[in-house]
């Protein structure tokens, strides 16, 4: 993509990246009310059987995605024009998902900065390894790689360790703010399950709040798999690699049914947010539908979208994902020369 391009993106762009405090204000009312509605709900109903309280749980925990869409875009500045109002709503979504504000804002930041680009992978993203890197690789690496892509590990065991632990802990290099962050909203966490657990018993409490968190952590990380890793994504070497390119080739457009595309807050539409993190979530579908050129994008849908789990490995040769079959087909049963 020319910088020619790239600048008209920029200009095409700019009217959208401006947030609007009605529609933010809007969003908060029609995403946490039914939330706490929802929670409340499914508490009153446990007096009845834990099914019946299910049937709330599992609404509430696609308003908990939709917080967590509200939480992603004041990590990113677009969802109020101020930065106070942004981050304090940020920290309380942040509780509220379980995620520190400041420590996913600055590894979400990288993945955005560097998406697609082969020499600058592992803050923020899916756990990608190229044919040759695979076939490099060590028995017990190979081995870890094989358990991460392993759906029943990575949808089944990820939201609980990226939740309950990985989110809990500071980088080695993180800074004083993003640390104190991490602290606070481990505090503000522990104070608020606790007032909960003495108000309605822990009992009660976990009924609830688990399959919430859970099945709301599945959606998280089915939502960002999904869109970086379909079959005809974009990786490159850093001396090849482009932002613009990246955003448009490397992120799909998940077409969703209408009701599921407001639940998740219009994220579908990832290679807009790719283009530009400014813009807010209510702004990306009239993104997508004003210019043609974001119409090229990879467009994918549930069924399709399935299709996915099988991708395992990004092959630089074929420009393309490949499943651990075709690399056996491809590579060990003919003569081509891996270096």
């Amino acid at each position: 993509m020319s910088k020619k391009n790239r600048i008209n993106f920029k200009k095409l762009l700019a009217p959208f990246e401006k947030s609007s405090t009605k529609s933010s204000t809007r969003q908060v009312l029609n995403t946490f009310l039914p939330f706490f509605l929802l929670w409340f709900a499914a508490y009153l109903s446990l007096n009845v059987s834990f099914w019946l309280s299910l049937l709330f749980s599992i609404p509430a925990s696609g308003f908990l995605v939709r917080i967590f869409i509200i939480f992603h875009d004041c990590c990113h500045q677009s969802f109020f024009k101020s930065r106070m109002k942004n981050d304090i709503l940020g920290s309380i979504s942040g509780v509220l998902t379980l995620f520190p504000y400041e420590k996913w804002k600055r590894e979400h930041s990288i993945h955005h900065a560097t998406n697609g680009n082969l020499n600058k992978r592992g803050t923020g993203d899916i756990w990608v390894l190229t044919v040759d890197e695979y076939m490099k690789a060590s028995f017990w690496k190979r081995l870890a790689y094989r358990l991460y892509r392993n759906p029943l590990i990575m949808f089944g065991l990820g939201p609980i360790y990226i939740l309950i632990i990985l989110n809990r802990f500071n980088a080695k290099d993180a800074k004083r703010k993003e640390r104190i962050s991490t602290y606070l909203t481990n505090l503000f966490i522990i104070v608020v399950y606790t007032l909960m657990c003495f108000a309605i018993g822990w009992k009660a409490f976990l009924m609830i709040q688990a399959p919430i968190l859970f099945v709301s952590g599945v959606l998280g990380i089915w939502l960002f798999y999904v869109q970086h890793q379909f079959e005809d994504s974009y990786f490159e070497d850093e001396e090849n690699w482009d932002y613009v390119k990246a955003a448009i080739d490397g992120s799909s457009y998940y077409e969703l049914p209408k009701i599921l595309q407001w639940i998740t807050g219009n994220i579908g539409f990832h290679h807009v947010h790719h283009l530009s993190s400014k813009i807010p979530n209510y702004n990306l579908e009239k993104v997508h539908k004003s210019i043609s050129e974001l119409k090229k994008a990879t467009t994918i849908k549930i069924g399709t979208s399935l299709k996915s789990l099988r991708f395992k490995l990004w092959d630089e040769r074929r420009k393309t994902f490949i499943s651990f079959r075709e690399l056996k087909k491809f590579y060990f049963n003919t003569k081509v020369n891996v270096k």
